[in-house]
């Protein structure tokens, strides 16, 4: 655990944690392994809820055999709680594990109650307002944290769970210009409205919470999207958020849950590698423009004109999204199975995966280092050496 640093605690449920939140990343990117290893710092780690069959060689197996919808929910919420349990004994008791739930799955409500079920201590939901997370959550006590992008989401959030008595214990504000995967937009060219502006964020929550009555500290606000050094973290806390979350640097930690290929892509990535497009969510999303990116924008457009307004049987059956564009025929939609492609990014297939990332630089460069480096650089902005004998080196 990290000790010396200059930074006010992040207190959540009364929980005093360091002020670094590590973002929820599917499919798999973020499990046990990843989100255990941010809590035993002391932190806040999340796994993200959507398929984590893909870690369980017994569950992809029965699977197999039984490649029906009915046997792909069990065996993800199966997984689910196989992780939360791991995470949460990895983690000794120290810090929080969240886990992160996307407003526009369509078996959010089953990942929820897994989430309580299994002894998880916060519950993150973006991809959509989380208006209903209060009634879903009812009877147990665990963090609620939405993920917003502006003053309005979080106003509005504020006003519709008071009537309901009850405050989110965090809010999260994702930059969409910034952070990696799903963007909380509803086109690309609205990523770099002023609206989305930290400092002016942090300025009109001010004014939203006097007028509600509320006190500053009654909900802890974590700036997410960019962030990567020290004198970002100090910068936006001294500003006057609680918290900071960042998910790639995370990802590409020695104990992120992907394959050593996935970090390799993302650490390799050059600026002019990174792309936005529009997923088959119907929200914009950033990655890098690996083999199957580059081919599938290349005919993009084509892929729309000749089939963007046809129905599709869902290829893995899962059925994950509420609203998807290739099964359900929204032509203005993205066009390909988004949990196949998350899937091969997560074992390391470089030419067909989906590999979702941040448009920043990382901390470290090209070199692959551990949470507890990236925690310590994040805090107090010491770059010690790589340690001897461990997983360690550049990509370059």
């Amino acid at each position: 655990m990290l000790h010396s640093h200059s930074f006010s605690p992040l207190v959540i449920r009364g929980r005093s944690l360091l002020p670094i939140v590590q973002g929820g990343m599917g499919v798999g990117v973020s499990a046990h392994r990843l989100a255990g290893s941010v809590a035993r710092e002391g932190a806040l780690g999340t796994i993200a809820s959507i398929d984590l069959r893909h870690h369980h060689p017994d569950l992809v197996e029965r699977c197999r055999q039984s490649p029906e919808r009915a046997t792909l929910d069990e065996a993800n919420l199966t997984a689910l709680a196989r992780e939360i349990h791991a995470a949460k004994t990895l983690s000794e008791g120290r810090g929080m594990i969240a886990v992160n739930v996307m407003k526009a799955v369509s078996a959010q409500a089953d990942y929820v109650r897994v989430a309580c079920e299994s002894g998880a201590d916060a519950i993150v939901m973006g991809a959509g307002l989380p208006l209903d997370l209060p009634e879903m959550t009812q009877g147990h006590d665990i963090a609620l944290i939405p993920i917003l992008s502006d003053s309005r989401g979080v106003s509005l959030v504020l006003k519709k769970w008071m009537k309901k008595g009850r405050l989110p214990d965090a809010v999260v504000i994702e930059h969409p210009a910034h952070a990696g995967g799903h963007l909380g937009v509803s086109n690309i060219a609205d990523m770099n409205d002023p609206r989305f502006d930290f400092m002016r964020i942090l300025e009109e929550l001010d004014a939203v919470f006097v007028s509600l009555g509320l006190d500053r500290r009654d909900v802890p606000l974590i700036l997410a999207g960019g962030i990567n050094s020290h004198e970002a973290v100090r910068r936006l806390l001294d500003a006057g958020a609680n918290g900071v979350q960042l998910g790639t640097p995370f990802a590409v930690t020695e104990e992120g849950d992907a394959h050593p290929n996935f970090k390799r892509v993302l650490a390799e990535a050059a600026p002019e590698d990174i792309v936005e497009f529009v997923s088959v969510t119907g929200l914009p999303a950033r990655a890098v423009k690996t083999p199957w990116l580059t081919r599938y924008l290349r005919h993009e457009a084509r892929i729309r004109e000749k089939v963007g307004a046809l129905r599709h049987a869902c290829p893995t059956a899962l059925e994950c999204l509420s609203v998807c564009g290739w099964r359900d025929g929204v032509e203005k939609f993205g066009h390909f199975c988004i949990d196949t492609r998350l899937a091969a990014a997560l074992r390391g297939d470089v030419a067909n995966g989906l590999f979702f990332r941040g448009k920043e630089a990382l901390p470290f460069g090209t070199a692959i280092r551990s949470v507890h480096d990236l925690i310590e650089l994040l805090l107090t902005g010491a770059m010690r050496p790589a340690v001897a004998g461990r997983w360690a080196f550049s990509l370059g």
